[in-house]
């Protein structure tokens, strides 16, 4: 007999989910079905704590800025090719050694105390380091953080796909985005209240309260009621990973999904050069209290919407996000190019970044949702790591090639990526629909 404690969660998850459909768990087992409402909420906080701790130690505003606070500006270039590569790249090795465990939410909690430990170690490179040796230590916890990241981006797919059912999905990732962002708007009021100077302390105490969330996260997820999926027993995890890349060549919808998820780099690589841009026209201490609050508003505001939407068509949410990323991109970059970068004033960078953000929320929501329901079992896991990991090659080339590219100017940057996201726009309009209501 249920308890009190499950008949809340039930009918909570009801409003949420607006559980009406009696064949709405038709692609997951009956068993699975009765524990959804409480994995939906145990998926939901640890996805609500690191979407909180990602916000607190981003590259594109926190870890930038810190960089410069030690005395390592020169390292700032290596940060977000680090993060995303750093945790795609090995995900066809991960995915092949995961696809051979029955229950792979271990995956997840592990790589979520991996990263913890590697946001601890930042801390200590922050107190203990100053300079190019601060700067260094923490590149190097940052690549053991993206290993971390990689174990749990490969495990929560699957686990998701297992225990939460189609058109509930989107849902479950916009809501933890929106509470995520809101909880970090709340915090950066807190912090940046006194518009400071950010101090070396600030920043140690910062890291250490992102790793706190990675801690907390892991513990809930532990408790996750998964049941054992199809496993392969076969086979060396490399040997099995490149045997997967032969998707990229028979599986002709994927493959489609994957350039299309390449072209949408844009909405992730142009985010740096809007601080980039800022930072060269203002010396506003205070600054990163305003970039940090335009990206946790930007989540707050738009992951639901977007979740919810991409419950009816995740394909048309990255069609959306790819135009609005494209159109923020060409229009900053032709207004800088035509009046000067200086055009708009001290809030109009961060105004940009805002809209921009709101965007890159809705690309990621609506390829995540778009891979986890184009496949099940294996599948989905394979589908992930081939992705993931050549997206992140493709990552470094393009970083590369941007950086090549700033060397002749950072509005010439934006622009090409605001080109990039617009033919990204025009190839997921070619994708089929794989969201069944």
């Amino acid at each position: 007999m249920p308890t009190k404690r499950h008949r809340t969660l039930n009918q909570l998850y009801s409003l949420i989910a607006n559980e009406e459909d009696a064949r709405i768990c038709r692609d997951i087992p009956s068993e699975a079905c009765r524990e959804v409402p409480r994995n939906f909420f145990l998926i939901l906080v640890s996805n609500v704590l690191t979407n909180l701790g990602d916000l607190l130690i981003s590259p594109k505003t926190v870890l930038a800025w810190l960089m410069s606070a030690v005395g390592a500006p020169a390292l700032v270039a290596w940060l977000v090719p680090i993060r995303e590569s750093g945790s795609m790249v090995p995900q066809m090795v991960i995915g092949a050694w995961v696809r051979r465990k029955a229950v792979r939410k271990w995956f997840w909690t592990l790589g979520s105390f991996g990263q913890a430990v590697s946001v601890i170690a930042m801390a200590a490179c922050v107190w203990f380091l100053e300079g190019y040796a601060a700067g260094t230590g923490i590149v190097i916890a940052l690549i053991a953080f993206s290993l971390s990241r990689g174990f749990c981006s490969v495990s929560m797919k699957d686990v998701q796909g297992k225990c939460i059912p189609k058109t509930r999905r989107g849902r479950l990732s916009g809501l933890a985005s929106t509470l995520g962002g809101t909880a970090t708007v709340i915090l950066t009021a807190v912090l940046f209240w006194n518009r400071g100077e950010p101090t070396i302390g600030f920043y140690a105490l910062l890291l250490m309260l992102a790793a706190c969330m990675w801690i907390i996260a892991g513990l809930l997820f532990a408790g996750v009621e998964e049941y054992a999926g199809e496993t392969d027993g076969g086979g060396n995890a490399l040997t099995e990973a490149f045997k997967s890349l032969s998707l990229l060549r028979t599986d002709a919808p994927f493959r489609n999904f994957v350039i299309t998820r390449a072209l949408l780099l844009c909405s992730a690589l142009a985010s740096p050069y809007f601080v980039v841009m800022a930072q060269k026209e203002s010396e506003i201490g205070w600054m990163l209290g305003i970039f940090l609050l335009a990206s946790s508003l930007a989540s707050s505001l738009s992951a639901s919407f977007w979740g919810w939407a991409a419950d009816t068509s995740s394909r048309r949410v990255m069609i959306r996000g790819a135009a609005i990323a494209s159109g923020v991109c060409l229009l900053v970059g032709c207004l800088a190019l035509v009046f000067g970068p200086g055009f708009g004033g001290v809030w109009y960078y961060p105004g940009a970044f805002f809209i921009l953000s709101i965007a890159h929320s809705g690309v990621r929501l609506g390829r995540k949702t778009y891979l986890i329901d184009m496949a099940g079992g294996n599948k989905r896991t394979d589908y992930t790591a081939v992705s993931n990991t050549v997206i992140g090659i493709l990552l470094l080339l393009t970083g590369g090639l941007t950086a090549a590219i700033s060397l002749i100017s950072d509005i010439a940057v934006i622009i090409v990526l605001g080109l990039m996201g617009f033919a990204g726009m025009i190839s997921a309009l070619r994708l089929k629909e794989v969201t069944e209501n």
